[in-house]
């Protein structure tokens, strides 16, 4: 499938632009990667209350913002902790695949949505800082089912935020015997090395510009970031590709058709599948990694985030 026709009328702003590195380090190149980037005329998401809180977390306090659905509920509603993006270094609970997510969620889902702002791998910052981070959260929110008013707990992110959605489902179920009731991930990112491409995500990477693609070395800078001294033997909780996936909870993948890290979710998915794990894998027509910082008026996005309200909405439907 072609690009969506609203990122396909933008492709000019990037001829010439020689990588994403490039223009990111370019003061005269940088204000056309992010005019490619902005849709100033974007529908925006739903209206929702929001509440900032700190919860405790073992490198100290953890901010959150949690999400409340409208209406008044006539049973507990679904939970679901998200987790944003950001190559583990970048990003906050303001950016729009933080904050316009968990708002439609909210409300398409009717549940609550706790977006949890976790220590990001700057200024000396390496795993499992955010990992734990993460996993606090966790913690805190099955503490307090009773005062979120929720009767069930997924977890889910995007990009480095699936990365550690998928790495707090293991230390929960290795350290706590407990599993969320869905994984949702979304472009993840969960291997050292990315894997060998599919032959169609190889076709679909020679339709993208340079200024699109993460080439090799800006992929293992994010990981040295992250994993620090750790980098030549990395934990399986901070690359789950590494790790043994039997036990994880049903499991949603989003992948993006023209997304380098495709490669990880596509190959992420099979070994979901290899160890049992109830696993849906979805290729997102059309559009980029990074798709959720784009307004659901995108009728890609807009499936996207209704597939993954419908899995928080079967949560409450199980026995």
């Amino acid at each position: 499938m072609p690009f969506h026709s609203e990122i396909a009328s933008r492709l000019a702003l990037l001829d010439g632009v020689p990588s994403m590195a490039e223009a990111l380090a370019n003061p005269e190149l940088r204000p056309r990667l992010e005019a490619f980037d902005s849709y100033p005329d974007a529908t925006p998401p739903p209206l929702a209350a929001t509440e900032e809180l700190t919860i405790p977390g073992p490198h100290g306090p953890v901010p959150v913002r949690i999400y409340w659905p409208g209406g008044t509920p006539s049973e507990p509603r679904q939970g679901l902790v998200w987790l944003h993006g950001g190559a583990f270094r970048f990003g906050d609970l303001d950016m729009q695949e933080a904050d316009w997510t968990a708002r439609n969620l909210a409300d398409r889902a009717g549940a609550v949505v706790v977006s949890v702002d976790y220590r990001l791998a700057v200024e000396g910052v390496t795993y499992p800082i955010p990992l734990d981070d993460v996993v606090a959260s966790m913690h805190w929110a099955r503490q307090n089912t009773a005062d979120l008013g929720i009767s069930s707990i997924s977890l889910g992110g995007a990009s480095a935020g699936a990365n550690l959605a998928a790495g707090a489902a293991l230390r929960l179920r290795d350290e706590d015997d407990w599993k969320p009731e869905h994984l949702i991930l979304v472009y993840p990112s969960m291997h050292v090395d990315l894997p060998e491409p599919s032959k169609s995500l190889q076709l679909a990477l020679t339709e993208m510009l340079p200024a699109m693609r993460l080439p090799p070395e800006m992929f293992h800078s994010m990981r040295e970031n992250y994993l620090g001294a750790l980098i030549s033997n990395p934990p399986a909780y901070a690359m789950p590709g590494l790790a043994d996936l039997d036990g994880l909870p049903p499991t949603l993948v989003l992948n993006a058709e023209y997304d380098d890290l495709r490669a990880s979710g596509e190959a992420f998915s099979a070994s979901l599948a290899a160890a049992g794990v109830d696993v849906e894998q979805v290729l997102v027509r059309g559009v980029l990694h990074g798709f959720l910082n784009l307004s659901t008026s995108f009728e890609p996005v807009d499936d996207a985030v209704n597939r993954i309200a419908g899995r928080l909405r079967a949560a409450g439907q199980n026995p």
